[in-house]
């Protein structure tokens, strides 16, 4: 899979269908891992860049939603979840990101090389100063069965993945490996949703070689 990533020069919005965000190609979640879920919540995602961010928005048509994760790096994906692995490059070897985020904003981040392997936690210092738009409320304890639309949105600031690794500075033609998934492990419902297919009978997110590629226009 690939996705082409547009350059902005101006304020963004937290409003999915707002003006800056209406012309963005939009990607969806359509591959899964493990048995076919009961449950496959439509799920999609945009992506915009500037000189300074990247800005990662997603859109879940989601049932069966809870969030009870409440500290930075909590297990967030028992919870209703997206994540977004990356490498900041084309180079897998240098190893990727993975960013986790629940419905209610509560994230986990992380640089590592394989699972667990150089594994490196991003300082809070630094982790506060991703900007995170959840419309949902941060704690959702008893399980939501109705049809529910939640959105997240984060700003992810360069600055900071350069702290941690290797990384080809966004421009024009450059290009990032990643995928992006959703997931819900302790819900009534639990799902396992790729953007870029990974081949595997049992859930596993953490296999870069299945990564897609992100352009920089």
């Amino acid at each position: 899979m690939l996705y082409k990533i547009k350059r902005i020069n101006g304020l963004i919005t937290t409003n999915w269908d707002g003006e800056i965000w209406q012309k963005v190609e939009i990607l969806e979640l359509k591959n899964y891992m493990g048995p076919r879920p009961s449950h496959f919540p439509k799920v999609t995602a945009k992506l915009l860049y500037d000189s300074n961010n990247l800005y990662v928005f997603f859109k879940v048509e989601d049932k069966y939603v809870k969030a009870v994760a409440q500290k930075l790096n909590d297990p967030i994906c028992r919870d209703s979840c997206v994540e977004f692995f990356f490498t900041p490059s084309e180079n897998l070897l240098d190893g990727y990101f993975n960013i986790e985020i629940n419905c209610g904003g509560t994230m986990l981040i992380c640089h590592q090389k394989a699972r667990n392997k150089d594994k490196k936690k991003i300082f809070e210092q630094d982790c506060s100063k991703i900007k995170i738009f959840a419309s949902m409320p941060k704690i959702v304890e008893t399980e939501i069965d109705a049809p529910t639309v939640w959105t997240l949105q984060y700003h992810l600031p360069f600055e900071i993945l350069e702290k941690y690794a290797k990384i080809d500075k966004p421009r024009g033609g450059a290009k990032w490996r990643a995928n992006f998934y959703k997931c819900a492990d302790n819900t009534s419902h639990p799902h396992w949703l790729t953007w870029n297919f990974v081949n595997g009978l049992k859930p596993d997110f953490h296999q870069p070689k299945y990564f897609g590629t992100l352009i920089f226009e």
